[in-house]
C-alpha cells in the first residue's frame, strides 16, 4: 500500500502504457490542486462525506477474491467473466466478445475530466488496470457479460475501469456487481466508460452490493449514436456512501435511452444518485424511472438533469423518482430538474417523498390484513414496478427477496415509524 503521492504514482506509472502513464501525471497535478468538497458545492449538496485521502492508501496489490456471492449464480449461462480485486483484473475472459486488458490497449481518452472532482481525479491519476470489451459490428451476444468488481483490502482505495463498446447494429448485455468484504473499510471509485455505436443495442445492469463500512463512488459515462438504444438499470443496496455519478449523452439522432432503479438505505446509509441526462441530437428519447426506500437513519439524493440542446428537436424525455421514508431519522431529498434550449419537446418530471400511504394501509387492513402484513404487501407492490422492468432476466427473485428481507427484519425488530 501507498500513500497519495508523487512516490505512489511513479510506481504504479511502471506498470502501465505509456500512453496511460503520461495521463497519470497530468491528471496528479490536477488532484494536487483541488480542494476537497465542503458540502456546499451542487456536486455534493446534501452529502455530508469526508474524503478519506489521509486515512487511506492506494491498493497496489490485490487481496483474495471473495466468495462467490449472490446475484451471479441465478444468471444461467454468461458470454463471460470479469473479475476486478482492489482496482487489479484478475480474471478477463470471453469466447464471444473482444475483451483485452489496459496493457493490450493502444490508447484511451477517459470520458470524465479529472477536474470534475477530487474523486474523478484521484481515479485518472490511480487507475493503472482496466478491462476493455468490444462488441463487433453486426454480432448480437444474447447472454450477460458478468463483471465483478470487489474491494478486499482494509484501508485501501482503488479504482476499477471497465470500457465497453458496442458495435454498429450490435446487441450486448453486462452485468456489473460492486461487493466489499464484510467490515472492511476501504474506498472504490470506478469509472464505467459505455459507447454504442450507430444501431447498437446495451442492456446495462448495476448491482451495488458493497458492505456498509466501505464506500462505492462511481461515475458512470454513456455515449449514443444514431439510433442507438441503452437500457440501463440500477440496484442500490450497500455502502455506508453509495454515490452513482452519470451522464447519458445521446448524440445520435433517433437514439434512446432507459434508466430504470431502485435504492433502499438502513443503518446510517446514504445513497447518492446524480444524474444528466444530454438530448443533443433529433428525435431522441429518454426515461428515468427510480423507486427508493429508507429507514433508521439513511438518506437518500436524488439530483437529475434533463438537458434538451438547441437542436434536439422532438425530444421526448421523462424523468420520475418516488421516495419512501419509512423512520423518523430517515431523509429523501429529490431535485429533478430540466433544461430545455427549443421548443419542439415533450418532457416531464415528477417527484415524491413520504410515508406509505394511509389511504392504502386502511384498506388492506379493513380487508382483515394486520397492520404488519398491510406494510409488506405496499413494500412489494411498491418496488415490483421497478424490478419487473430491470433489462437482464435472471436478477428479479434475488433482488426482490434482498429488499424484501430489510424491510421485514427492521420491520420484526421494530425499527419502522
Amino acid at each position: 500500500m501507498a500513500a497519495f503521492d508523487q512516490q505512489s504514482l511513479n510506481e504504479l506509472a511502471q506498470r502501465v502504457p505509456e500512453w496511460r502513464a503520461s495521463q497519470m501525471s497530468a491528471s496528479f497535478e490536477v488532484f494536487d490542486s483541488l480542494s476537497e468538497p465542503t458540502g456546499a458545492e451542487e456536486d455534493w449538496r446534501y452529502v455530508d462525506y469526508d474524503l478519506p485521502f489521509d486515512s487511506l492508501e492506494v491498493a497496489m496489490e490485490a487481496g483474495p477474491a471473495l466468495p462467490k456471492g449472490p446475484y451471479v449464480d441465478g444468471l444461467g449461462q454468461s458470454s463471460g467473466h470479469v473479475l476486478v480485486v482492489d482496482g487489479h483484473v484478475l480474471d478477463a475472459e470471453s469466447d464471444q466478445l473482444e475483451v483485452r486488458k489496459m496493457t493490450d490497449v493502444s490508447g484511451f481518452s477517459s470520458p470524465v475530466s479529472p477536474d470534475h472532482n477530487k474523486l474523478a481525479a484521484a481515479h485518472s491519476a490511480y487507475a493503472h488496470d482496466g478491462v476493455f470489451v468490444k462488441v463487433p459490428d453486426g454480432v448480437a451476444v444474447t447472454d450477460p457479460l458478468v463483471v465483478e468488481v470487489q474491494g478486499a483490502t482494509e484501508g485501501t482505495a482503488s479504482f476499477p475501469k471497465v470500457s465497453v463498446e458496442v458495435g454498429a447494429n450490435a446487441e450486448a448485455s453486462v452485468l456489473v456487481v460492486y461487493r466489499s468484504a464484510d467490515g472492511k473499510r476501504l474506498l472504490m471509485v470506478p469509472e464505467i466508460s459505455l459507447d454504442v455505436a450507430d444501431g447498437g443495442n446495451l442492456r446495462f445492469v448495476s448491482l451495488q452490493a458493497v458492505d456498509a463500512a466501505a464506500s462505492n463512488v462511481v461515475h458512470q459515462r454513456v455515449k449514443l449514436g444514431r439510433d442507438a438504444t441503452s437500457r440501463m438499470g440500477e440496484v442500490g443496496l450497500g455502502a455506508d456512501l453509495g454515490r452513482l455519478d452519470l451522464a447519458v449523452n445521446l448524440e445520435g439522432n433517433g437514439s434512446s435511452s432507459e434508466v430504470v432503479g431502485l435504492y433502499f438505505g438502513e443503518g446510517s446509509q446514504t445513497l447518492d444518485y446524480r444524474m444528466v441526462i444530454n438530448h443533443i441530437g433529433r428525435s431522441t428519447s429518454s426515461d428515468v424511472f427510480l423507486k427508493g426506500a429508507l429507514e433508521d437513519d439513511a438518506e437518500s439524493v436524488f439530483t437529475g438533469l434533463l438537458r434538451i440542446e438547441k437542436d434536439a428537436q422532438k425530444t421526448s424525455t421523462f424523468e420520475t423518482n418516488r421516495n419512501l421514508v419509512l423512520s423518523e431519522n430517515a431523509k429523501a431529498h429529490s431535485v429533478p430538474n430540466l433544461e430545455i434550449l427549443c421548443d419542439d419537446v415533450v418532457c416531464g418530471h415528477g417527484s415524491s417523498v413520504g410515508p406509505l400511504e394511509e389511504e392504502h394501509m386502511y384498506y388492506l387492513q379493513s380487508r382483515g390484513l394486520s397492520k404488519e402484513r398491510a406494510e409488506r404487501l405496499l413494500i412489494r407492490g411498491f418496488f415490483t414496478e421497478v424490478i419487473d422492468r430491470l433489462p437482464i432476466d435472471g436478477l428479479s427473485g434475488q433482488v426482490s427477496n434482498a429488499v424484501f428481507d430489510r424491510f421485514t427484519r427492521a420491520q420484526a425488530e421494530g425499527r419502522l415509524s
